[in-house]
């Protein structure tokens, strides 16, 4: 399971943008994020067709938030920028040679597949850009792994 450069430097360039509290231009998202303008460029075009930033022309012009980074789920845009791990369209993609899957019926994958979908989907969607702002010292986002039951076997 790997992220793909396009999530990463997507969210990178919204936490560029919701830091600055300005428009940014894309040469300086290109520049804070080490990445060329063509690259940042294309991945602004894609953020602002899905409504998570806005374009303005000018000398104070340049790439803003479309809202409140609080209302930015960043599940909502690794959806976009690099699809889900496990989607509706995903046993219809691995059905080999074959029109339908062969374990269309009972799929033990599947299942498997969908459970870490749904244990991503939970994490990520609770994440939003303001808690991705801060420093990875101050931030809001932190993991806590569930309490392992104990075994009465001892």
């Amino acid at each position: 399971m790997k992220f793909s450069a396009q999530e990463e430097y997507g969210l990178r360039c919204l936490i560029q943008i919701a830091k600055a509290g300005r428009p940014l231009t894309i040469p300086e998202i290109s520049d804070l994020e080490g990445i060329s303008s063509t690259h940042a460029a294309k991945i602004l075009m894609i953020l602002r067709k899905e409504g998570f930033v806005v374009a303005s022309r000018g000398q104070a012009g340049g790439y803003s938030l479309a809202r409140s980074a609080t209302e930015i789920a960043v599940g909502d845009v690794l959806a976009l920028l690099g699809g889900k791990l496990y989607d509706a369209e995903f046993c219809r993609k691995h059905s080999g040679a074959l029109d339908i899957c062969t374990h269309a019926v009972d799929c033990s994958v599947r299942s498997l597949w969908q459970i870490i979908q749904g244990a991503v989907d939970n994490v990520l969607d609770r994440v939003t850009l303001q808690d991705m702002v801060t420093t990875e010292a101050k931030s809001n986002v932190t993991w806590s792994p569930k309490p392992q039951p104990v075994s009465s076997n001892v």
